[in-house]
Formats: C-alpha cells, structure tokens, sequence
C-alpha cells in the first residue's frame, strides 16, 4: 500500500467531505509499514474495502414545530464496518451535521470499537437537527420522525446507536420510545437509555471517566501522579463533565471549561460544589458557561476563544473535532503541559498533533482515550441480553480493564526505538489489524 496515493484517490472521489479525508489520512500513513508486512492485505485490496462504508443511508425528516410550522432536515446513518460485531456508534444531533463529518466519525469508530475487545462494529449518524433553542415537545416529534425511517436500519444485532454530541438520555428515550412503537419489540436496540429501562449505571460519566483513567496510564509511563496537577479541560457537556470530576476526585485541580460561546478560567480550582453549578446550568437550565462567572466572580470568561493559551500540566480537550491548531497546541507545549488526552473525535489537527509529538509530549488520540463511552455501551448491550442489570462497581471495573488493556495494546504497537510510545500508531495499528484479519477471514462480501 501506498497510503499517499490512496489518500489521495480518496481525495478525487469524495472532494467535498475534508473531515473524512483528514481522518483517513491521519490513520493510513501509521498502518503503512504494518499492513505491507503482509501481502495478503493487498491483493484482496483490503485498505480500500476498509476505507469505504458498507452502506450510507441518508433519508429526509419531516417534523412539525410548536407553532405548527412543517419542517425539513436530512437524517443520516453510515454503517461503516461490522465484521467484529454489530455496527455500533452514535447518533448526533447538531447544525454541522453532513456526510463528511459523519464518515469521519463512523470510520475511527470501526477502529475505536476494535480498541475495545468487545463484539462492536463501527458506524455513525444523525443530523442537521439541533435540541439547542427547541421545547421538549419539539425535540419529540423530531426524534419520533426520525426514527420512522431509521428504525428499518437497526436492530440489536444489526446496528445499535448510541448518544452523541445534542443526543442525551432525553432523545435516547424519545427514540427508544418510538422504536418500540413501530416494531412491536423491546430490545436492546439503543444504549445511554434510562436507568429504569435497561440502561447502564456508568454510562453517563463512561466517556469522561475513560479518558482520565487513560491519562492515568499514561502518566504512570514517567511515574507521575495526577494529583495536584493542573488540568485545562474544554468542552462543558457530558464528556467534560464527567473528566472533570473524576480529575477532581483523583486530587487535580481543573481550571477550565467552555461551551461554543467561549471559556471560564478559575484560578481557584473548578471544584465539586462548582461543577455541580456547572451540571445544572448545561443539563437542566439549558444555560451558557459564561453565566458561571456570574455565580463565581472570581472566575474570568473569555467571549470566543479556547482555554489552550493558559498554564497547565495536563489538556483534555472534550468538545468537538478540529478545537486545537498548530499556534494553541505550541502555546500548550510552551506553557508547560506534558499530556494531552482526547476525550473528543478529532479534537487536534494534524499540524498540532506533530507539535505535541516532536515535544515527546504523552499524547492520546481519542479513538483510544475516549472510547469508555463505548465500551459501556457494548457492557450495556450485554446486560439488555442478559436481562441483568450490574453494579456501578461492576461496570466501573470492567471500564478501568478496557481502557488499560487500550492503552497496553497502544504501547505493544506504538513504543519507538527511543522508548516514545507514540500513541497515534499504536492505537491505529492495533484497531486496525482486528478488523484486517476478522475481514480476512470472512472473504470477500
């Protein structure tokens, strides 16, 4: 394989989908030197089935406001790869939403899910729908017609979504709802449900909660502890919420959280009492992080702009792909920060994630550190087979065993000549080659 080349080739076939492209282009070049150890791979054409999606469904969605006005949106769901196991990946709901995007997410999911060790194929949707500035009643009439068509496509062993970014327990149970309603069946068929109809203790605070847990296997690599570190985190949602407060409990000290509008810094520590505010203002109130300085003066709000120029130890970016560039992430190396871990999709460009590299910064990609979101949803799918439900002790253990057995197989492929583990390669080789030999194995289809 050539990874320039196909990237390329890709590049002339889909030119207006830039995050795919991007993605695809960061993950080819680190499974090169792997993938033409074994011939095989390539007269079966492998990378390119790879590259590909099984399927794209895109379907329009028709929906009634509360002034009874008839709107339109477009409704997505990309089924990337289920040779491991059900296609399994989240929905999400926002104004950015298109098909490059989505591609984008469903193929680091395929690798993401193999990440995991557990039965998950990758695949990704939603739409240009957002909840933000819509009633409750509203955000129902949409996700009912948005599952009218989607639920064709799914099932507990055909394709499972999950939550995303504008997804939460409210539309997860929306959709549920309807889903029931048109198939005549409960069944597993959604994760990130409510805990009083088969979802997961742990779920909510998987993906924030993995990531530290990662940061932490990571810092243990150069025997540091995270206690009394000084933490940037972005992002003031369900991933940045649960970093926040496992760092919190752990003894670090969080400085920094945002939302679209821009970011708090509190010199003082952002701590439990805080973060609760902070909880209820974005789950319940539905409100802007710029209101938190209004609770805690001493605090200071920067209108349009990222928390990646302040002094730190640690960056967690948790927000959205593509939050740090190549003049925020030299200001986080200057500034003093030693480990950056993802708990967004693609939050570093690649300009940026060259920097934190040469720096021999520990650097995580997200597909590694932020895949406890996941892995619980796969212990959910578990658990709705079982018709069992587990402890929060029981799931919280199993996520700490998934995320060291990522972060073991990311040193197993990614440890250089110098001893850098460079987290990139070993997180994209591993995934990759699970997938590789499971699609070896099962022929050409």
């Amino acid at each position: 394989m050539n990874a320039a080349k196909v990237v390329e080739d890709l590049k002339q076939r889909f030119p207006n989908e830039p995050e795919y492209i991007q993605a695809v282009s960061q993950v080819l070049p680190t499974i090169e030197e792997e993938y033409n150890k074994h011939p095989e791979f390539e007269k079966t054409n492998l990378i390119e089935r790879l590259c590909i999606p099984d399927r794209i469904i895109q379907f329009r969605v028709t929906w009634v406001d509360d002034k009874g006005n008839v709107q339109t949106n477009m409704g997505y769901r990309i089924q990337h790869n289920n040779v491991i196991g059900p296609y399994k990946g989240g929905i999400r709901f926002h104004k950015s939403v298109n098909l490059g995007i989505l591609k984008f997410l469903a193929f680091e999911q395929t690798f993401k899910n193999s990440l995991t060790t557990l039965p998950m194929g990758g695949a990704k949707g939603g739409s240009d729908f957002s909840p933000r500035g819509k009633s409750d009643a509203e955000v129902m009439r949409f996700c009912q017609a948005f599952m009218n068509e989607l639920y064709r496509h799914i099932g507990p062993d055909e394709d499972v979504p999950a939550g995303d970014i504008g997804v939460g327990g409210r539309e997860v149970g929306y959709m549920f709802g309807q889903y029931k309603k048109l198939t005549h069946e409960w069944s597993g068929v959604l994760t990130g449900k409510g805990i009083q109809f088969g979802g997961s203790l742990i779920r909510p605070e998987a993906t924030g909660y993995g990531c530290v847990y990662f940061l932490q296997s990571m810092l243990a690599t150069r025997n540091i502890d995270i206690k009394g570190k000084k933490v940037l985190i972005s992002g003031a949602g369900n991933v940045a919420q649960y970093a926040a407060e496992k760092c919190i409990q752990l003894g670090a000290t969080v400085l920094t959280m945002s939302d679209s509008d821009g970011y708090i810094y509190d010199a003082d520590g952002i701590d439990r009492e805080k973060l609760d505010y902070i909880m209820e203002l974005k789950n319940i109130e539905r409100g802007r992080i710029k209101e938190y300085v209004e609770e805690y003066p001493n605090a200071v709000y920067h209108e349009g702009k990222r928390p990646w120029y302040e002094k730190a130890d640690i960056a967690l970016p948790c927000a959205t792909q593509n939050e740090i560039n190549a003049d925020e992430a030299q200001a986080l190396v200057s500034n003093g920060v030693f480990a950056v871990a993802e708990g967004a999709n693609m939050p570093t460009l690649p300009e940026a994630i060259k920097i934190f590299q040469d720096a021999k910064l520990l650097y995580s990609p997200g597909k590694a550190s932020n895949a406890g979101g996941v892995s619980v949803s796969g212990l959910e799918m578990s658990q709705n087979s079982e018709r069992l439900s587990w402890t929060a002790q029981e799931v919280d253990d199993y996520l700490k065993r998934i995320m060291n057995d990522i972060h073991e197989n990311c040193v197993k492929y990614g440890t250089e000549k110098d001893g850098y583990i460079n987290y990139v390669k070993g997180a994209n080789v591993a995934g990759f080659m699970k997938v590789a030999r499971g699609m070896m194995a099962q022929g050409i289809v």
